[in-house]
């Protein structure tokens, strides 16, 4: 597609994707890329502008993460953010220091707001500082344009070269006019018309997959959950009749929710999806068994989907291409984008098997962040409770139990995710939650029961508010709430004697729990 890009080079920090979300707010799209990229290939994708993230390395050290003097050299706006900044006043001729003591957490900034990159920022104003070291001593040509007490040059600029460099984390939302920063550098600084929108994604998207399937036909891989329902009807509108939608109901699912797909997507829903469901519950049950490892998990649930897809293809005749409703978060979180470790393996990404019998796979939402998943939902006309619905994982149940997974687990955790979301739903938080589920941990503990002994399994309750799901926080739901849930699992959820509510944040955790 013709759009303006800023790419965004990882140097390992913990915020890259958020980098890029930010930059996706201010209509401007946005790509990932490790610091390993080679330069000409940078240069070749004429980015309007480069983003350096934080690291978790000191610049001076040997074998740190750094780039080439020539990046800062190509005409294009860059700015350095944390480690970044650093790295840029290190390469460039400035001299970065160990700190004597670290800056953590929110600080008050004073800012120059003649800069550019300042524009319509408080002059008090907060930040988001993390580091140990700082900026001893700036690159020629650059000068100060923001303090803190601790700090002498949290922010600097180089104007004649159009580099910029912020020691803290204006990502965040802890630094309250981190947004309007980053929109002063793409939009102001970098000139970006910001025309990266929704009804211009969906109608390019459309034409692209109609030029690139022609007359072949497309077998879709059909969820239920908001990806694979965005992916299915982008097609459907895209190929029609040429769309075959699989629904593979591997006994994962939350309650009663094969039934529920089927009501929507298939013969007596309102969309012509040539929709297929089939049932291979025990199938998926004999594959797992004792297995209890996360990674192995994901993979065996990857290709047996797989395995069932090309099964499905060879009933229905020729089948050229394989769509899956891979996002961006999959894609960096599965080390194939950016720099940062692997977090991860997506049963769309990192779990396909070696040999897929398809021409291609297309996966029109792999750039896409969840949120703006849904304003593609939205500008294709599903309905609002579709495109809200609450995000599940492509594994499904296998990685909300943790360790071997059975019929019996997945029946506990069943029930016990209907009981949460009703009461969830009943106290009216239903929409002022990111993402809410119960999960069944691999513990099981002494409890009484009727004046009797048991030995039974604990669940875990999750619910996290987040924009972006790069960073979450976990929601402090009524206790009165959380004890209706917790005396309705124990007491109708046979197998289990205990219910927990999850407290951490990600990082360090992860949404979900393998």
């Amino acid at each position: 597609m013709d759009k303006e890009l800023v790419v965004v080079i990882d140097f390992g920090g913990q915020y890259n994707q958020l980098v890029a979300r930010r930059v996706r707010e201010c209509n401007v799209y946005c790509e990932i890329y490790s610091y390993k990229t080679d330069l000409e290939k940078i240069k070749a994708m004429n980015p309007k502008g480069i983003i350096l993230t934080g690291g978790p390395s000191s610049c001076y050290e040997e074998n740190a993460a750094t780039c080439s003097p020539e990046l800062f050299a190509l005409g294009i706006p860059v700015l350095g953010l944390c480690y970044g900044a650093q790295l840029m006043s290190h390469v460039l001729g400035g001299r970065v220091e160990r700190a004597a003591a670290r800056e953590y957490g929110k600080t008050a900034l004073k800012v120059d707001n003649t800069s550019r990159l300042f524009e319509g920022v408080s002059e008090n104003t907060t930040c988001w500082m993390s580091h140990f070291d700082y900026i001893a001593k700036m690159a020629p040509g650059f000068r100060a344009i923001a303090t803190t007490d601790n700090c002498p040059v949290a922010a600097a600029e180089c104007v004649e070269k159009n580099l910029y460099a912020i020691q803290f984390h204006p990502e965040v939302l802890h630094t309250p006019e981190g947004s309007k920063m980053l929109y002063n550098f793409v939009r102001g600084i970098c000139n970006c018309r910001g025309d990266w929108r929704m009804d211009s994604f969906v109608e390019e998207q459309i034409n692209a997959i109609r030029e690139k399937v022609g007359k072949g036909k497309v077998l879709c891989a059909l969820s239920g959950g908001v990806d694979s329902s965005v992916a299915a009807v982008l097609l459907s509108k895209a190929v029609g009749e040429q769309l075959t939608c699989v629904f593979v109901d591997h006994g994962l699912l939350r309650k009663d929710e094969g039934d529920e797909v089927e009501a929507v997507f298939g013969p007596n829903g309102n969309y012509n999806l040539n929709f297929i469901r089939v049932n291979v519950q025990e199938r998926f049950y004999e594959k797992l068994a004792g297995v209890s490892e996360p990674e192995q998990k994901r993979k065996i649930i990857g290709e047996e989907f797989i395995r069932v897809f090309e099964e499905e293809a060879k009933k229905i005749g020729a089948v050229d291409f394989l769509v899956q409703g891979t996002i961006y978060p999959d894609v960096v979180e599965s080390g194939l984008g950016g720099e940062s470790a692997v977090i991860k393996s997506h049963h769309n990404v990192g779990g396909l098997p070696d040999c897929v019998e398809f021409k291609e796979i297309i996966e029109p939402l792999r750039s896409l962040f969840k949120d703006e998943v849904r304003k593609a939902g939205l500008e294709l006309g599903i309905p609002e409770y579709l495109v809200f619905r609450q995000p599940f994982p492509g594994p499904g149940l296998g990685v909300r139990i943790v360790g071997e997974v059975t019929a019996d687990k997945v029946r506990i955790v069943q029930e016990a995710d209907a009981i949460y979301r009703e009461e969830i739903a009943k106290a009216g938080l239903e929409r002022s939650i990111g993402q809410y589920f119960a999960a069944l941990t691999n513990m099981r503990s002494v409890g009484v029961m009727g004046d009797e002994r048991t030995y039974d399994y604990a669940v875990a309750l999750r619910a996290v508010n987040t924009i972006d799901f790069m960073t979450a926080e976990a929601v402090e739901i009524p206790f009165g709430v959380l004890q209706t849930v917790m005396s309705r699992i124990i007491n109708e959820v046979r197998g289990v004697n205990r219910v927990f509510y999850d407290l951490t944040s990600k990082p360090p955790g992860t949404i979900e729990f393998e």
